[in-house]
């Protein structure tokens, strides 16, 4: 079975190229069939690798299939081959089960857009190309994939080129995440050129042989590597482009916040872990950008009218928890929060997609109201999604992934009661703005008359998320609720295993019920302001500190207003200046002598043959003449 690892990504690769090639001859039904069914053979087949693999383990638990040769250049021969272990599998089931659902969920969303084809195409291919981006054995490939999801983020942010706004959006995305990509690419460099390849399982034996902790080199290497991961992932500070993404259809915002693209930034930092070990103030800097992202940008989304930059700026904030988790060497809480964090994210944009498509594509939470009863289905898979978001204790898996997280931060000898605060403190966030989605959005009266109702196709989706982002918590319990470790147990195979302090067990208790406490709070407080009585938060706004900070938060923290100063404008002002680049007069003087040039001998191309044989006979003369004379 492990041998058909290579179809994983092949399939979505063939359905991209039949969309491409024959699209426009198909009907919208075999279209769906071709781009939802290769994404669905990829799921099938990644869940049956994924069992077989548990089943009968590989010698060393792991497995590589090499396709063929890719370059060869002196000592420099990289292969397209593929690295099957825990951690790969782990990503490769999410993002083709996830994505298979973000597809069916489309057939229905996207029904009568005249790029139905185009959608599919550009979605088959993101899917390929993050497939390939976590399957790879070496990072030239995975910055193949790397790559990839970076040019389909652009194409379907930008799907609706038409408006200006979208195509603006999709350029901000390309264009901040190339400042990472960049980083990322000095780092390859860096690393063969020091340590001779950069085959991934080779790369981390000869960076543990070769460097020691904390010296030069693997800080680095490792602070160029998290410059990539900041700007794919939409870390502080290349943040900015992740809420303007929301200028694409929603199921590109499923795609790229649930399943592929902001987690690739995630992935990359546990693939190198090796790496990151050995640079210890690096992998420090991972905990101290994830724990300020997930502040500020739970901050920011207490002040958005936006549905879904609501759930955009979540996402910035959920995966500052894994880099979090990351940073203190949390190697297994991180990725099982990734794995969390996919079903119920997926469910809430597909779940809001569905709002915002019966209400005639209104997106504006003040402008909504009465789901609850409307939409009944959305709703409660709306609330289940919006319940693990906010880690409702014991019920949802948010809970038990973020608990992790918490629980290693206290415990880790890299983390310390301040970096716990903050992630408590974000908890407490998250509780308030998903809540206040909730009842601004679902409860009171509608705002906005509804013009359909979710399809088959898209009421499957949202109950199937529904249904896994209860139960796939349960897979990992902490030690005083059933000390069930399958999913860490599984993924340490694959990544080193979490180092405590030694910090005392029967104190987990008490943060639990803390962090509890928190999330549960969130409820009341939301309750109050925003059905009860909304006059206190319409006062709290309008005062002149409440004015001041909602004007910050919502801005997400002027972020774009100091680059705009700082990077934009004076490039702007200098390609105004030098409108006329100082570096053409240069060619532009190449140009006119070759004019001048041309000018002279045309005057000789008289067509007469008289006179180009009494300009040969000249020319013979002249030269023996000269050769007489030497």
């Amino acid at each position: 079975m492990l041998d058909l690892l290579w179809l994983v990504p092949a399939f979505p690769i063939f359905s991209f190229l039949a969309q491409v090639l024959a699209g426009s001859r198909l009907s919208a039904r075999e279209q769906s069939l071709v781009g939802v069914g290769s994404v669905g053979a990829s799921a099938a087949l990644s869940l049956a690798i994924g069992t077989s693999f548990v089943a009968a383990p590989p010698a060393d638990y792991h497995y590589s299939q090499v396709m063929w040769n890719w370059i060869t250049i002196g000592k420099f021969s990289p292969s397209i081959g593929f690295h099957l272990d825990a951690l790969s599998i782990c990503m490769m089931v999410v993002v083709t089960v996830v994505g298979f659902l973000i597809h069916l969920y489309s057939v229905g969303y996207m029904s009568g857009d005249e790029g139905f084809s185009r959608f599919f195409a550009y979605m088959n291919l993101f899917v390929a190309s993050m497939l390939t981006l976590v399957l790879a054995d070496n990072l030239l490939l995975l910055y193949l994939g790397w790559e990839g999801v970076g040019l389909c983020s652009f194409l379907l942010i930008g799907f609706w080129y038409k408006e200006p706004e979208n195509v603006k959006a999709a350029t901000k995305a390309f264009l901040i995440t190339r400042i990472g990509d960049t980083s990322m690419v000095i780092g390859l460099f860096l690393l063969f050129n020091s340590l001779g390849t950069l085959q991934i399982q080779d790369l981390i034996v000869h960076a543990s042989q070769q460097w020691a902790i904390g010296s030069t080199a693997p800080a680095l290497a490792a602070a160029l590597l998290l410059g990539g991961a900041v700007g794919k992932s939409a870390q502080i500070p290349l943040q900015t482009w992740l809420p303007d993404a929301m200028a694409g259809p929603t199921p590109v915002s499923a795609l790229i916040h649930a399943a592929t693209m902001v987690t690739a930034g995630v992935y990359l930092i546990a693939r190198m872990n090796a790496l990151f070990i050995l640079a210890p103030v690096v992998q420090s800097a991972v905990a101290i950008i994830g724990l300020v992202t997930l502040l500020l940008a739970g901050f920011s989304a207490l002040t958005q009218t936006d549905i879904k930059r609501v759930l955009a700026y979540s996402t910035i904030s959920q995966i500052g928890y894994m880099f979090l988790a990351l940073g203190v060497g949390a190697w297994s809480a991180a990725i099982f929060h990734f794995v969390t964090h996919a079903f119920f994210k997926a469910l809430l944009f597909l779940a809001a997609g569905s709002i915002i498509l019966a209400s005639g594509h209104e997106q504006n939470m003040f402008k909504l109201g009465g789901v609850r009863k409307q939409l009944p289905v959305t709703f409660w898979t709306f609330l289940i999604g919006a319940a693990s978001l906010a880690a409702l204790p014991l019920v949802t898996d948010g809970f038990y992934s973020k608990d992790m997280i918490l629980w290693d931060v206290w415990s880790s000898p890299k983390g310390g009661v301040w970096l716990w605060v903050g992630g408590i403190i974000g908890a407490f966030l998250t509780s308030l703005y998903t809540f206040r989605m909730v009842f601004l959005t679902c409860f009171g009266a509608p705002m906005t008359p509804l013009t359909s109702h979710p399809k088959k196709s898209i009421r499957i989706p949202l109950i199937t998320l529904a249904i896994l982002s209860i139960i796939v918590g349960f897979i990992e319990l902490p030690h005083n609720f059933g000390n069930v470790h399958l999913f860490s147990d599984f993924l340490e195979l694959a990544l080193p295993s979490f180092a405590s302090s030694g910090a005392n067990q029967h104190g987990e208790l008490l943060l639990e019920f803390i962090a509890g406490l928190v999330c549960l709070a969130g409820i009341p407080i939301c309750y109050l302001l925003y059905l009860k009585s909304p006059d206190y938060s319409d006062k709290l706004a309008r005062s002149p500190l409440g004015s001041g900070l909602h004007d910050l938060w919502f801005s997400g923290w002027g972020f774009d207003l100091v680059y705009d100063k700082l990077i934009v404008m004076p490039f702007i002002w200098i390609t105004d200046f030098n409108k006329a680049d100082f570096m053409d007069s240069f060619y532009g003087f190449i140009a006119t002598i070759t004019q001048v040039f041309h000018r002279i001998f045309s005057v000789t191309q008289t067509g007469k043959l008289r006179q180009y044989v009494l300009g040969i006979t000249f020319g013979a003369i002249l030269i023996l003449g000269i050769l007489a004379c030497l």
